[in-house]
């Protein structure tokens, strides 16, 4: 609270366009402020006031704040943002100088003052130093929705919201992964918006809204839409898979009424798999992170295959194009991932089915070819559908070279987790490796729910072969956040370590430079 004053600050949404839908709290506020504020556009009206104007009392103070620019294009030395930051200080300043004096200010929001508004930025400069409310508001979105007059959602659908202004690629990619979409911020960006929907498989149940509640209010088919006349207040909305028809044909039906029973042009629908053979299943290594190691191989499949099924990150990783339908899911479903992809493939579809770093080194491979394997015992089939294993680089070996050739010796892959074996066998193999001298690179090595696993397989070490091991820990080998740190056995921080690192214990003869480069000889004695 300000020691300047006690002038009270409120962020009052007043919906989406429909006078009617300002709340009762809302319209108590705009009748009893001393200052009335809202933003508009250059050149054009409030948008904010031509809603709540009905409610407006007579000689109340008005500031008008309006935008220096409305689109990326500026002169201003930090460019755009750099003009709205500026713009944005001397709202707060103007608004200031009331609330000071201890008047109530009002800063009307259309839709909700914190759901992409331009409230926020006010509000942040403001609340720190001003008693501060915030009244919710009935959002476009909201409204929209009620204008396609279907559901969104069911279930355990996801939704997600998104704004147009991505680039196209990685807007296709957000919504092949989720089922139901709501689209923000078009006007110019709409062109780019639809090819998006396009290549995430979702145009013909998109439904384009324009002026949502409010006079003029437009709903239409997005693939239909004239994306030349496309204004920045519409949104598109992608009803999840199975409202798609009902959505699809309210909007067909609105558009024949508004546009004089236009016909609307057929789409052709996507050739189906059903009359093929069966496809294949093809298991991708996607390398440890970057995109430069993932192989031309491994590239060429993901631009051929109709689905990718995979651990949510990895599946995230692969573009998303037209004709590419996307399966994600949690880190502990393997099994149902490849009874996935199997089913998907004897539907006739080609499927990849991913993993990071290489496919059959704890990746994927291994895991579909053991729920084949539980199919078939199952009677259930699947002998008949092809599997290929498409190498990729191992997280260990980039690993290694990172810090020169600390496998160059003999050398073995452990996975750390004791989910799938005990702790007794994995102390046994630690023990063995580390007893006959065999450079160990350790995946897995700590987790939230096994924070322990790694202190105590440091300690077992430490035991059997002493404490002056070389350890490499490399972290987000290949990534932005890429780091490594080199120390010895009985030295290595288990605290610093997660699932992000990759831990080498290195042989007897493993040898640190005098530049920092690590390497183990080939010859042994």
């Amino acid at each position: 609270m300000s020691d300047k004053g006690t002038g009270h600050f409120y962020g009052v949404g007043i919906g989406p366009g429909d006078p009617e839908l300002i709340t009762l709290k809302a319209a108590r506020l705009i009748r009893d402020a001393d200052v009335i504020a809202y933003h508009s556009g250059t050149g054009k009206q409030s948008m904010a006031r031509g809603i709540a104007a009905d409610l407006i009392p007579d000689g109340v103070i008005e500031e008008e704040l309006r935008y220096p620019v409305t689109t990326g294009s500026t002169d201003h030395p930090r460019g755009y943002y750099g003009a709205l930051a500026d713009f944005y200080d001397e709202c707060s300043d103007r608004l200031e100088a009331h609330l000071s004096q201890g008047r109530t200010v009002v800063v009307l929001a259309v839709g909700d003052p914190l759901f992409f508004g331009s409230f926020m930025y006010v509000h942040d400069r403001l609340s720190p130093r001003y008693p501060t409310e915030v009244v919710p508001g009935i959002t476009s979105m909201s409204a929209a929705t009620a204008a396609v007059a279907t559901g969104l959602c069911r279930h355990e659908d996801t939704l997600t919201v998104l704004p147009g202004t991505l680039p196209v690629p990685e807007l296709a990619r957000r919504l092949a992964d989720t089922d139901a979409a709501i689209i923000m911020k078009l006007g110019r960006t709409f062109t780019g918006v639809r090819e998006a929907l396009r290549q995430a498989g979702m145009l013909e149940r998109a439904v384009y809204v324009e002026r949502a509640s409010g006079a003029g209010e437009v709903v239409l088919p997005a693939a239909d839409v004239d994306e030349g006349r496309v204004p920045y207040m519409s949104l598109v909305v992608v009803p999840g898979e199975g409202l798609r028809d009902d959505a699809a044909g309210r909007a067909a039906d609105f558009a024949r009424i508004t546009a004089g029973e236009r016909d609307l042009e057929a789409r052709p629908q996507a050739a189906s798999h059903l009359d093929r053979r069966s496809g294949t299943v093809h298991v991708v290594g996607l390398g440890p992170g970057p995109e430069r190691w993932l192989t031309p191989e491994a590239s060429d499949v993901l631009a051929q295959v109709d689905h990718v099924v995979g651990y949510a990150p990895y599946v995230a990783r692969v573009p998303q194009r037209e004709g590419l339908t996307r399966h994600s899911s949690g880190n502990t479903v393997e099994l149902d991932r490849g009874r996935l992809a199997l089913d998907l493939a004897r539907s006739g579809d080609d499927v990849a089915i991913v993993s990071g770093g290489d496919a059959g080194v704890f990746g994927m491979a291994t895991a579909l070819f053991e729920s084949r394997e539980t199919a078939v015992a199952e009677d259930a089939g699947y002998t008949d559908v092809p599997v290929r294993v498409v190498p990729g680089v191992t997280a260990a070996h980039a690993a290694s070279a990172l810090v020169g050739a600390v496998l160059g010796g003999d050398h073995a892959l452990v996975n750390l987790s004791d989910n799938l074996k005990p702790w007794e066998v994995l102390a046994d193999r630690l023990t063995a490796l580390a007893t006959h001298d065999v450079t160990m690179a350790l995946y897995n090595p700590r987790s939230a729910s096994r924070p322990d696993t790694l202190g105590r397989a440091r300690d077992l070490l430490v035991d059997a072969v002493g404490p002056d091991r070389v350890v490499v820990v490399a972290r987000h080998v290949g990534r932005d956040a890429e780091s490594v740190a080199i120390t010895r056995l009985g030295e290595l921080d288990v605290e610093s370590v997660d699932m992000g690192c990759l831990v080498v214990i290195g042989a007897s003869s493993t040898r640190v430079t005098d530049d920092g480069r690590v390497w183990t000889p080939r010859s042994v004695g």
